[in-house]
């Protein structure tokens, strides 16, 4: 953390105790819908099509649990796709364990994915979401395994599993 941002988040939550608002409301990151994607449903469409969780995920950026995902002792080959739109995002040669609670892949299937920078949290990070249909997936960082140095840290609630033997 620089020192512009601990000034700003420091303003920004005393701000928060002198108008009232709550600190979800300032934290909460708006999710990647400003852009137009292939695939686009309304809020009442996605919450029809998509699990409690997953609309968190998704359509919120919310975080699962560390932990939580079967999909962090998927060892089988195969595809990962967006919950959201079953586009494939990953495939299981590019996963990795990287002891963070979260499946982790050191690339995404070409032009599966987008990023953008994320400010939230009072912190720097690249958000990564479905280029079909802009969920958000989760955040890459510059802590990989070679080749790429990357490591795409990916909600398991976001990705679905389709073995080789299944595809």
């Amino acid at each position: 953390m620089n020192r512009r941002t601990f000034l700003a988040g420091t303003a920004a939550i005393s701000a928060l105790m002198v108008g009232g608002g709550s600190l979800l409301e300032l934290l909460r990151v708006a999710p990647a819908e400003a852009a137009s994607f292939p695939v686009s449903k309304t809020d009442d469409e996605w919450r029809k099509v998509l699990s409690e969780q997953q609309y968190s995920v998704l359509r919120e950026e919310g975080t699962e649990y560390a932990g939580s995902s079967p999909l962090n002792h998927e060892k089988r080959k195969g595809v990962f796709h967006c919950a959201g739109c079953a586009q494939p995002v990953y495939s299981s040669d590019t996963k990795f364990d990287s002891g963070t609670g979260w499946p982790s892949f050191w690339q995404a299937i070409d032009k599966a994915v987008g990023t953008k920078e994320d400010n939230s949290l009072f912190m720097q990070r690249i958000e990564v979401h479905c280029s079909n249909c802009g969920g958000h997936l989760g955040h890459v960082f510059d802590d990989g395994p070679p080749p790429t140095g990357k490591r795409h840290c990916i909600n398991g609630v976001a990705l679905n599993f389709t073995p080789a033997s299944a595809a």
